[in-house]
Order: structure tokens, then C-alpha cells, then sequence
């Protein structure tokens, strides 16, 4: 007997057969030539060197930060939201241009839809894949961690799966986001929302600093919550405030997930 699952109340049941095909058909994409792989791998450097010049460089003049009852080093405090960042980055960069390509202009999921493959199943096997790529920068940015001792083996492996259920947060949120994109322009504002995210979710500083009107707004944000969760695990500092980030990020997906199937099947199926 197939095992079947349904993601929210409403939609299709999807199979794993079926999700596992859409992510084979990006598996097999791998093998189009060494330019997928040049870009598949550009995600992973940016924040590696944001880590290099700002954690490492400009840290040297900086002081400990306390998280908790714990002093860190400005660079060790910097890492773990680099860590958050990459995965974020890796996901939306699968569900935001790519996706939105093969959704609008080369119809690959008109194609897909053809053979017994639904909506659903589509818009899980690319937050699927998505969230593999994100998989791919972290677990790459933990071992430069380790390496230079930001970390340790013991919490970085306890970090991994926390940037997994980032990817996922952010993957169903940049393909809802996408199903609702006119045009490439539309991206402006998608990368403008994501930098300024990036700057202030208390990635090179505690929110604590800012004045409270700013840290609350900063508290609704979903970059920030991924960062205090990753943080929190990378450097062994933990307390019950992670469960409302495991929370926030869970329902971030389920949200995303939903809306972005929904509109898949009302666009691609009209």
C-alpha cells in the first residue's frame, strides 16, 4: 500500500513517489554542466566572506557580546546568524527566480502537469529541493565554523537541523510570494524586504540595541527569529523563547505551502 499525506486541509493528498520525482527531475538538472554548479555554489560564499570581513575584521575591534550568561566573541556572535542567512539565501534563491522561470516563462510545471503529478506535489518537491540547497550552504558554512573554532562539533550538528526548517520557513514563503509576481521587476522589492532583514535582525547586533518600538518590529520578523533560533543552538545558549522561533518558522511553512499550492492550481489548472 503507498503511504499518502496531506500537507493542509483542503488540498490534494500528495504521494512520495510523486514528490520524489519532482526532486529527481532538479537532481537530473545537476548533470546540464558545470555552470549549474558554478550557481548553485555562489550562494555559499557571500556570507562566508560577510563573516571574514565584518565577523572577523571589524570584530577585532569590537569587545564580547553577552547572549545570556555567556560572553562571545564578536565573530563567534556574527556566525550563527551568517549560518541562518545562508540558509535563507539558498532557499529563496530555488523558489524565488527559479521558480518563478519555470512557473511563467518555460511552463516546466505545465509540462508536469500532464502526467499524474498535482500541484501539491510540485509545490512540495521544490520546497523540497529548496530546502536541500539551503542544506547544502549551512552544512558547508558549519564546517568553516568548526574550522575556525566558532563552534563546536557537538552544536553544530545540533544547528543543522534548525537551518533545515529555515529553508523550509523561507522556501514556502518565497514560492507563495512567487505565484503572486507579475514581473521581474516585482524582485526589486522581494531582495529590498530581504536585505533589510538581513541587516537588522539582530545579525551584527543585539536587537536590544535598538530603540524598543524598533526591537519589537524587529521581533515580528521571520529572518530574526531564524537567527535567535540558529544562535541559540551553534553556541549551546538555549532557552524557551527557541520553541516560539520553532514555532514561528513551522507555521511560516505551513502557511507558505499552502498558499503557494493553492495558487498553483488555480493558475495552472484554470
Amino acid at each position: 500500500m503507498v503511504t499518502t499525506y496531506a500537507v493542509v486541509r483542503g488540498t490534494e493528498l500528495s504521494t512520495p513517489s510523486r514528490v520524489a520525482s519532482i526532486l529527481n527531475r532538479n537532481v537530473s538538472a545537476l548533470r546540464s554542466g558545470p555552470s549549474y554548479w558554478l550557481v548553485l555554489f555562489s550562494g555559499f560564499f557571500e556570507p562566508v566572506l560577510y563573516l571574514l570581513s565584518i565577523g572577523v575584521g571589524v570584530g577585532a575591534l569590537i569587545g564580547n557580546i553577552e547572549i545570556g550568561d555567556k560572553a562571545l566573541g564578536y565573530a563567534a556572535f556574527v556566525a550563527p546568524a551568517m549560518l541562518a542567512v545562508s540558509a535563507m539565501s539558498g532557499a529563496l534563491a530555488e523558489t524565488t527566480f527559479n521558480f518563478f522561470f519555470k512557473f511563467k516563462y518555460v511552463k516546466t510545471y505545465d509540462g508536469m502537469l500532464a502526467t499524474p503529478l498535482k500541484p501539491t506535489d510540485i509545490a512540495i518537491g521544490e520546497l523540497g529541493w529548496a530546502m536541500l540547497r539551503g542544506s547544502l550552504y549551512t552544512g558547508c558554512f558549519l564546517i568553516v565554523m568548526i574550522a575556525m573554532n566558532l563552534t563546536t562539533p557537538f552544536w553544530a550538528l545540533a544547528a543543522f537541523p534548525a537551518t533545515m526548517l529555515v529553508g523550509l520557513a523561507f522556501g514556502a514563503v518565497g514560492m507563495a510570494i512567487s505565484t503572486m509576481i507579475r514581473g521581474w521587476q516585482d524582485f526589486d522589492l522581494v531582495f529590498t524586504g530581504q536585505f533589510a532583514m538581513f541587516l537588522f535582525s539582530g545579525t551584527f547586533s543585539p536587537v536590544q540595541n535598538y530603540p524598543l518600538a524598533v526591537e519589537i518590529l524587529i521581533g515580528l520578523t521571520p529572518l530574526y527569529h531564524a537567527v535567535e533560533l540558529v544562535r541559540g543552538l551553534a553556541t549551546g545558549v538555549l532557552g524557551w523563547g527557541m520553541l516560539v522561533n520553532v514555532a514561528y518558522l513551522a507555521l511560516m511553512t505551513v502557511a507558505g505551502l499552502m498558499v503557494a499550492s493553492r495558487r498553483m492550481a488555480k493558475m495552472l489548472l484554470a
